[in-house]
């Protein structure tokens, strides 16, 4: 196994965790277990303020949720569902841009995964959710994947307000990885990436959420976005790599088929959508592996958000801990005849799941109102009882959390794009209690959808003159928020 000198002891942590959990396909009981465990008092004194817990995934599906039972016992059966979440711009960078500092992306100006238009180099790091809550006290750190082409920008060196910072660098293989940790490189070869993560992000819970300023934590993984190895049974589309001890897992589970699963008329849709075929059988055979291994990916995930649980209880801080897990954007699995994918409007690539647990969010509960990534940061400024360092446009979710009449008449932008500098936007668009309305930039075509009767996007109603008041309505509704910010856009 190659590695770096000072990586030596972290790489030696994960291996016991690996040979158990490869016998016979069994997962160590610390990771996610339930059952009662010996409990350390906390040596950190008393503070009115929580630690904060952030566990995100990449490119994961609200309906994903299904292959993690202990994400839904430890924190959806004991915290609240934000059951409309969205992904306000749904990639990958926009997204944690907008995680990281309560913008749209036409705000933060990250509007795409790679430079010119996005990655790290159009990323303004110098007041995020992280410097907001360092300088308030927290004790803050990273771990995993942070804003796409980090570490392209050299010198390479920690963004501000993280005080233990363990990024990836390159990353898209599951069984290499290079981390920068608080300024050197280490690389891990032969762990399984998602284990390193965990046990990363388990560490570093117990060595800091003793002492006495309160922790806040993200730890960012990859999984289930596609990344090599490629395996001998991946089909002809891109596959994430699976853990050996939970390859085949899924193997028996069919391809996920609603009603808007290669839908049979697309003549209303946009042309980027008219333009594809039917898929085919071989097409579809394809699909089915790639959904299966996506959930297999998603077992180690679920075992990482145990162990993290386990180590909060295990240090007497899980009761003063809000853990909030979320994705950065969906993913298209057929819909539309969309074979894979994200940025679309759509709802599985605009929709994600969005579970919080911990104080201010009541156990066991559901909650309707529309929230969005851009909520996250405000949310976890409003915890540290601190003022963002931004013009946010999003809103802390304490009040819809504890009072579910709160922001049901809210009003979110969707957007994305541009296709190249100095073009127009590929969309955007405005979603409401009941209404979703899609302007394109670059063909000025137009999408109406009533979500209550037509939650699978089936029939678009732009150009249905029994709908004209509700579009002109809703073209006005989005011309105010096209380029809103701040209280503008709340």
């Amino acid at each position: 196994m190659r590695r770096s000198t000072r990586a030596a002891t972290a790489v030696l942590a994960v291996l016991p965790l690996l040979a158990v959990g490869m016998a016979g396909g069994a997962t160590p009981a610390p990771n996610g277990s339930d059952a009662p465990s010996v409990s350390t008092t906390s040596a950190r004194a008393p503070d009115p303020r929580p630690n904060i817990v952030a566990i995100t995934a990449d490119d994961m599906r609200v309906s994903d949720l299904e292959a993690m039972p202990r994400l839904r016992r430890l924190l959806r059966q004991r915290g609240t569902t934000f059951a409309r979440s969205y992904a306000t711009f749904p990639l990958c960078c926009p997204s944690r841009a907008s995680f990281l500092t309560g913008q749209y992306a036409h705000n933060h100006g990250v509007l795409d995964n790679e430079q010119p238009l996005g990655g790290y180099a159009a990323f303004d790091p110098s007041s995020t959710v992280a410097t907001w809550l360092d300088d308030a006290g927290y004790q803050t750190a990273f771990v995993g994947k942070f804003i796409n082409e980090y570490g392209a920008v050299t010198p390479v060196t920690v963004p501000p307000g993280w005080d233990d910072f363990h990024a990836s660098i390159g990353g898209g293989h599951y069984f290499e990885t290079t981390l920068f940790e608080n300024g050197a490189p280490t690389t891990y070869d032969g762990p399984y990436q998602t284990d390193v993560y965990g046990r990363v992000a388990s560490d570093l819970i117990e060595e800091r959420v003793a002492r006495r300023a309160p922790l806040f934590l993200w730890a960012s993984f990859y999984a289930p976005h596609v990344g090599r190895p490629r395996e001998p049974d991946d089909p002809g589309i891109n596959t994430p790599a699976v853990a050996p001890r939970h390859r085949d897992r899924f193997a028996d589970r069919p391809l996920r088929s609603p009603r808007s699963f290669d839908e049979p008329d697309v003549s209303d849709k946009p042309r980027h959508v008219r333009q594809r075929p039917r898929l085919s059988a071989d097409l579809q055979a394809q699909m089915r592996e790639s959904y299966q291994q996506r959930l297999e990916s998603l077992l180690a995930l679920d075992a990482a958000v145990g162990r993290i649980v386990a180590t909060l209880r295990r240090s007497g801080e899980l009761p003063n801990t809000v853990v909030l897990f979320t994705a950065d954007n969906g993913w298209m699995m057929g819909e539309h005849r969309i074979h894979a994918g994200k940025t679309v409007v759509y709802e599985p690539s605009t929709r994600v799941p969005l579970i919080v647990r911990g104080p201010g969010f009541p156990a066991g509960t559901k909650r309707h109102q529309l929230v969005a990534n851009i909520d996250v940061a405000p949310t976890f400024a409003a915890l540290a009882r601190t003022r963002p360092g931004l013009r946010v446009d999003g809103r802390s979710l304490l009040p819809l959390a504890r009072r579910p009449s709160v922001g049901r008449d809210r009003r979110l932008v969707l957007e994305a794009g541009p296709r190249s500098r100095n073009a127009p936007m590929f969309y955007t668009a405005v979603r409401t209690d009941r209404w979703l309305y899609v302007e394109y930039g670059e063909t000025g075509e137009r999408e109406l959808y009533d979500m209550d009767r037509d939650p699978h996007q089936l029939v678009n109603q732009a150009r249905n003159p029994a709908y004209r008041e509700h579009r002109q309505r809703l073209a006005r509704r989005l011309a105010e928020l096209r380029d809103c910010a701040g209280r503008g856009c709340r």
